[in-house]
């Protein structure tokens, strides 16, 4: 059986890799995965239960027990719409710290590949093209400065009200993007045969267009 295609773009912290890939999902009418997102609701969650963030082997059965839904750009858990409530600087820490271990990657990965359904996926993440979905029909690597990441960040937690220093942001993406790169399990790197998508000058439409471009031309 013929599975359904996939484009798995990986990249680091405030690349724009979301924004790039929920684009492209819309205008292919395929379905969308934010698997970062994934690894957040394992932070809340764990956050909430008052699981210690380096109890690795409390964290995998976590995860494995987690009810977690996408609905309408929203994402629940356990029932509840907690969309704003990952997206926080700490819990974004909390993931990037749990991400690191196997047992948390392995829980997640079956419902990953979930999300594989007709007619198509496209995913995002760190290890989206490189470990879950190594035969993606299109696999691509996005990426931006340190600097052009924090200011995007930067400037969307303004807009949310959310106080914070560019130079205070600009650290952590270094920090987390050490961590990311150096972990054990599924670090983050350029996957073999992915197309690099530098995008420090580019606008979110010509991101899109860029990767709509590029699957046209794997497709046909």
């Amino acid at each position: 059986m013929t599975l359904p295609p996939v484009i798995a773009i990986d990249g680091p912290t405030a690349s724009g890799k979301g924004t790039v890939a929920s684009l492209v999902a819309d205008k292919l009418g395929f379905h969308y995965l934010d698997s970062g997102a994934l690894y957040r609701l394992v932070a809340l969650a764990s956050e909430t239960q008052g699981i210690n963030v380096k109890n690795a082997p409390e964290l995998g059965v976590l995860a494995e027990k987690l009810t977690i839904s996408f609905e309408k750009g929203r994402i629940f858990l356990d029932g509840e719409d907690v969309s704003e409530a990952i997206r926080t600087e700490a819990i974004g820490l909390r993931a990037s710290a749990l991400a690191t271990y196997p047992e948390v990657r392995r829980a997640l990965a079956g419902l990953q590949h979930s999300f594989r359904n007709a007619p198509g996926l496209v995913a995002d993440g760190r290890d989206m093209a490189s470990v879950i979905f190594p035969d993606a029909i299109l696999k691509v690597f996005l990426t931006a400065t340190t600097q052009a990441r924090a200011e995007r960040r930067y400037k969307q937690l303004i807009a949310k009200g959310i106080s914070v220093k560019l130079a205070d942001l600009l650290q952590d993406l270094q920090e987390r993007d050490a961590r990311d790169s150096s972990r054990g399990v599924a670090p983050l790197l350029i996957a073999e045969g992915a197309q690099v998508l530098e995008t420090s000058d580019l606008s979110i439409d010509q991101a899109v267009k860029t990767v709509l471009d590029w699957y046209q031309s794997k497709a046909a």
